[in-house]
């Protein structure tokens, strides 16, 4: 990957709807977004890794922990939208969205991701991974099937694919919010407007697949702990002591 520069961006959104103020929550000592931020740093693999707030309170966290920041837009409706004010300051072929809230990833999950860009045809990278059975009606795991070279072909809130003769099968996968754009990907997909799918499911990934965008997908080395309620918190904290040998 040394032929190409990577930014690595973390939206931070102090208000968020299920558990306020959580990028900034306390987990074995660090606040949330602190844990993101190494995890990326880490892997070596992107330089900068800043943070994205519109926030002065998580910008002053950042900036007393040495964690660089750029300041964006309140008006910003989605994560990516952050980033891609980011592109605008900061200069990169590729820049990755790492989602504040999931403060159990480690430096393992960006490498399958941006080796998908060794392939020419790929403008935007994600992550899967198996998805556990106790999830796959789960509405808040969001499911995706692809072609065999690893192309995006559907993203669901639903139980996809339909296994209509009960064949028993298992292979459903999960999605992760995790992103790698080429610059020109991110600049088209941030100038085009919700699309249909995209505002029935409530996922921004779809504006991909509605205007052409391909969207290819590696395998995560696990599912990571996306924390959105106090009890995500508890399990978030336990696996990081976990890993700090704790």
């Amino acid at each position: 990957m040394s032929k190409f520069r990577i930014a690595g961006v973390i939206p931070a959104r102090l208000a968020s709807t299920r558990l306020s103020r959580k990028v900034l929550r306390p987990l074995a000592g660090r606040p949330m977004v602190e844990w993101v931020w190494r995890a990326a740093v880490a892997s070596g693999l992107m330089d900068p890794v800043l943070v994205a707030t519109d926030a002065d309170e998580v910008a002053a966290v950042c900036r007393e922990r040495g964690i660089p920041v750029v300041m964006t837009s309140p008006e910003c409706a989605s994560g990516s939208d952050r980033v891609c004010q980011v592109a605008r300051q900061v200069d990169a072929d590729i820049y990755v969205n790492i989602q504040g809230d999931e403060p159990t990833l480690t430096p393992e999950f960006f490498p399958p991701l941006l080796a998908l860009f060794d392939r020419p045809e790929v403008e935007v990278a994600t992550l899967a991974v198996r998805c556990a059975a106790e999830e796959r009606d789960n509405p808040n795991a969001v499911k995706v099937v692809t072609a065999p070279d690893g192309r995006a072909l559907y993203f669901s809130r639903a139980t996809i694919p339909y296994d209509r003769d009960r064949t028993g099968f298992t292979g459903y996968r999960k999605h992760l919010g995790l992103y790698a754009y080429r610059k020109a990907a991110l600049e088209r997909f941030a100038a085009l407007p919700p699309s249909p799918l995209e505002r029935l499911e409530r996922l921004e990934q779809l504006r991909l697949l509605e205007n052409g965008i391909p969207l290819y997908v590696a395998e995560a080395p696990r599912d990571p702990i996306g924390v959105d309620t106090e009890e995500d918190l508890v399990r978030a904290e336990a696996r990081l002591r976990t890993l700090l040998g704790g």
